[in-house]
């Protein structure tokens, strides 16, 4: 499912968590909301009520480890690990661990393996 950016204040709507304070159930692709949608962030900031109209589809590039702050680039890549330049961070495999606090099992013994679930996407704009 695609994740949606908003032109005003960078918000990302983002289907796999939906919106459940607002009603809006994990799952419910962002096609799926409803007609008077309004972005959270603009709307309670004041910025008017930027409906779906002001939403542009996003893909991240980037992606922050929550444990140790490495950022995995997709036009870097990881070359050395044999991930070449362009790869998406969707494209690595399952079994992938961060290079950096991944490598140490004092971190991983606190932390588990420290894989893709431990990596969020950035906004890269």
């Amino acid at each position: 499912m695609k994740r949606y950016r908003c032109r005003i204040c960078n918000y990302i709507y983002s289907p796999v968590r939906g919106e459940p304070h607002r009603g809006v159930p994990a799952g419910t692709a962002f096609e799926d909301l409803p007609d008077d949608y309004i972005c959270p962030v603009c709307g309670a900031t004041g910025k008017g009520p930027v409906g779906k109209w002001g939403f542009v589809p996003w893909e991240p590039t980037k992606y922050i480890c929550k444990i140790c702050g490495y950022i995995y680039d997709q036009k870097r890549g990881e070359p050395r690990r044999g991930f070449p330049e362009g790869t998406a961070f969707e494209d690595l495999p399952e079994d992938y661990t961060c290079p950096i606090c991944g490598m140490d099992p004092r971190i991983s013994e606190f932390y588990g393996p420290v894989g893709k679930a431990q990596f969020d996407p950035i906004l890269d704009v």
